[in-house]
């Protein structure tokens, strides 16, 4: 069986929070899905966001669960095919309400592009296209651009 992740998010509103990723590709999986929780299957077989309520959430740690409008704990990042999937993808999570480019654009020229946004809830998610062929022999991709 091929190795997967399942990324854990808080939610202040999983409904809210399901139809935000659902405008954004991914799919639910309603075998893990019910009023607590939602699995959405972002790459099948590989990426899950587990969309939790707070109170589901409590259930697994102790920890307080930051208000991620304010703080960053993680930056996600999933890698698209092109610079254009990349700009389909933050113009789709801004069109079903999230805030395009909390962070940086990357650009690298050749190499690489990159941009983010936040969900509903304030998770920050980068999407990175990269062409590894492009980068100069011996050199980090920072370097040449």
């Amino acid at each position: 069986m091929p190795q997967m992740i399942f990324v854990n998010l808080p939610v202040t509103d999983l409904a809210r929070s399901q139809a935000f990723y659902e405008a954004v590709g991914a799919v639910n999986n309603p075998a893990f899905t019910d009023d607590t929780a939602a699995c959405m299957v972002v790459a099948e077989g590989s990426i899950h966001v587990m969309l939790l309520t707070h109170e589901k959430w409590a259930t697994f740690t102790s920890k307080t669960i930051p208000d991620a409008h304010r703080t960053a704990q993680v930056l996600l990042c999933v890698s698209a095919d092109s610079r254009a999937e990349v700009d389909a993808q933050v113009a789709k999570a801004t069109a079903a309400g999230g805030k395009a480019d909390p962070t940086p654009t990357q650009e690298y020229g050749d190499f690489m592009y990159g941009r983010s946004f936040e969900d509903p809830d304030g998770h920050i998610w980068e999407v990175m296209w990269m062409d590894p062929a492009a980068i100069p022999a011996g050199e980090p991709a920072e370097a040449s651009a």
